[in-house]
């Protein structure tokens, strides 16, 4: 996955500064984005303020985690299934 030139913090006081000024085509400009991505942005963080996006971060990291380690025992139960069902 491409990571943001942006981090979290930053992207936060662009949605803020965004609010603030007239028009969001100003603030894109003047922080070198696209619309495109300022609305991505306001759909992913908008009404966040920064220890929440630090809380989604850390949740994520910690769901992908466990992903992968419910992953590994599947893997490690098939095998003993398999293992087991043989005859000797």
């Amino acid at each position: 996955m491409k990571r943001s030139r942006f981090s979290e913090e930053q992207v936060i006081g662009v949605l803020q500064k965004a609010e603030v000024e007239t028009t969001v085509k100003a603030v894109c400009a003047k922080h070198n984005i696209s619309e495109a991505t300022y609305y991505t942005w306001k759909r992913k963080y908008g009404g966040m303020d920064v220890g929440e996006v630090r809380k989604m971060r850390s949740l994520q990291e910690e769901n992908s985690r466990l992903k992968r380690i419910v992953a590994d025992l599947s893997v490690q139960n098939q095998i003993l299934k398999e293992v087991n069902s043989k005859k000797w």
